[in-house]
């Protein structure tokens, strides 16, 4: 396979960036996982101390030369939001929500107690009026005559709504007693808080480790294409919908765009839901509905610049349609492809016809009869949905539980059920192919759809009802302008 080859310089400049720049900023931080990051680190030491794991962040290995003299670079890329899965993050925003609630509640007890008070205020002289009538018939019980009697008795009637006010009074009294035990609470934890973390501010904290990730993130994008060698662990987002559909972010947009679509079932459907950020998408909140003018088939939909590139219900067709518009902009019949579970993946759900986006542009995993079944993969011109160029890999569709691209090479899952692995990979650069053995977690044993986003580099999964993101491992050769 011909990998993509890059300027070493470039890339050992944009690492020195970073190594530099953590050296001036986080000259000796200690606490955030137990471990000190030091003046003089290599980049890789740096990133470990702040993310332990692969499955916490960033992981970039650039320690040796092979036997050719060649730089070996390998990349993992973390989950998106990393500080918002952060413990500590997720224990200050509960922080934040009890300060809230207790914020409202101090509020809510002002404006009743404002209120009661200036009732209390209205009704003085009533009481003092009373006070002076009772002292009266104490000293002079023979001065209280029916006539003041009955006046007497209908000042007491007119102090009558007093006794609700009072007793509001007594329960707000009770619930200041719970704020202020809470408040007590709550400052415990955050002295607790700012002990582990030490003297930085956390929101000063979060932000200089979002700025190393997007440095890392554009370190990234230097090194380029590179070959699968690994899948982490499953980070599981949320667990909603029926056993079988997709869920995508867009796959070309600037990163400052966030919105997650969820597309429920696999057949007949036409309700996408779109969320505006992640957080939203798991929570189930802040989200717009688009009715698609046709229904879809099977799980292989991908956004793409905007647009969301699905198979038409009971048809080779493929549509493309505007998000912002609500609008179809163009469809077009993918030649000889099979439909209608003619050619699916192993569990089926007419997943004849699967889109798919990657470094290179948009593609289609299919299958024809004079193919005999076999995977065909079909590159795509965005605008037009024209055949670029085609390639028969050779490789059963039936037999496939579910497959993706990376940097125009297919991975394909020997099934979408427990104990799955990445087994075949096909190579469009050099169209030939290899078989793989790269496991994976497959965590709630029923897969139904599995593909790779080039910008998060990350693969989506919708698993039985659930929604999953896996990190993966890229090898790259980079070569110096002398080789």
């Amino acid at each position: 396979m011909s990998v993509p080859l890059l300027k070493i310089g470039a890339v050992l400049s944009t690492m020195a960036m970073v190594t530099n720049w953590m050296s001036q900023t986080l000259p000796s931080l200690v606490g955030l996982n137990g471990t000190t990051v030091s003046r003089g680190g290599t980049s890789e030491r740096i990133v470990s101390a702040i993310y332990p794991s692969p499955e916490e962040g960033w992981q970039i290995y650039s320690s040796a030369q092979d036997a050719d003299g060649k730089c070996i670079c390998t990349v993992v890329a973390p989950a998106q939001n990393m500080c918002n899965r952060d413990p500590r993050s997720r224990q200050l925003r509960q922080l934040m929500e009890k300060v809230q609630n207790i914020t409202q509640s101090m509020e809510l007890l002002d404006l009743r107690t404002n209120r009661d008070l200036q009732y209390v205020r209205n009704t003085e002289s009533l009481m003092k009026a009373v006070d002076i009538k009772l002292k009266t018939a104490s000293d002079n019980p023979r001065s209280l005559n029916p006539k003041s009697l009955q006046e007497l008795k209908d000042k007491v009637t007119q102090l009558l709504p007093l006794l609700p006010v009072l007793e509001q009074y007594k329960t707000d009294a009770r619930q200041i007693s719970r704020v202020r035990e809470e408040v007590r609470n709550l400052s415990l934890v955050l002295m607790a808080i700012q002990e582990e973390m030490g003297a930085y501010d956390y929101e000063e904290l979060r932000h200089r480790v979002l700025l190393l990730e997007t440095r890392l993130h554009s370190c990234m994008q230097k090194l380029g294409c590179g070959k699968l060698t690994g899948v982490s662990n499953p980070i599981t987002i949320r667990a909603s919908g029926s056993r079988f559909g997709s869920w995508m972010t867009d796959t070309m947009i600037p990163s400052s765009d966030n919105r997650v679509w969820s597309m429920d079932g696999y057949f007949k459907g036409r309700r996408v839901l779109e969320y505006r950020t992640l957080n939203d998408f798991m929570k189930g909140q802040n989200f717009v509905q688009h009715l698609l003018p046709h229904p879809w088939a099977g799980t292989g939909h991908v956004v793409y610049n905007g647009s969301l590139y699905y198979n038409k219900y009971q048809s080779n067709i493929i549509i493309k349609y505007h998000f912002r518009s609500r609008s179809v902009l163009v469809q077009r019949s993918l030649s000889g492809a099979g439909y209608n579970n003619t050619f699916p993946y192993s569990w089926g759900g007419s997943s004849d016809i699967d889109l798919m986006a990657d470094e290179n542009g948009l593609w289609a995993v299919y299958t024809t009869i004079p193919n005999a079944g076999n995977i065909v993969i079909s590159r795509l011109e965005p605008q037009s949905l024209e055949v670029l160029q085609t390639w028969d890999t050779g490789f059963p569709k039936r037999s496939a539980g579910e497959s993706f691209m990376i940097c125009s090479t297919l991975y394909v899952t020997n099934s979408h059920l427990a104990g799955a692995k990445i087994y075949f990979a096909y190579y469009t650069n050099s169209s030939s192919y290899e078989y793989t053995d790269i496991p994976f977690h497959n965590q709630y044993s029923h897969i139904s759809m599995m593909d790779y986003n080039p910008r998060e580099r990350v693969l989506y999964t919708w698993n039985n009802g659930h929604q999953v993101l896996y990190n993966v491992t890229l090898f790259q050769v980079i070569k110096t302008a002398g080789d």
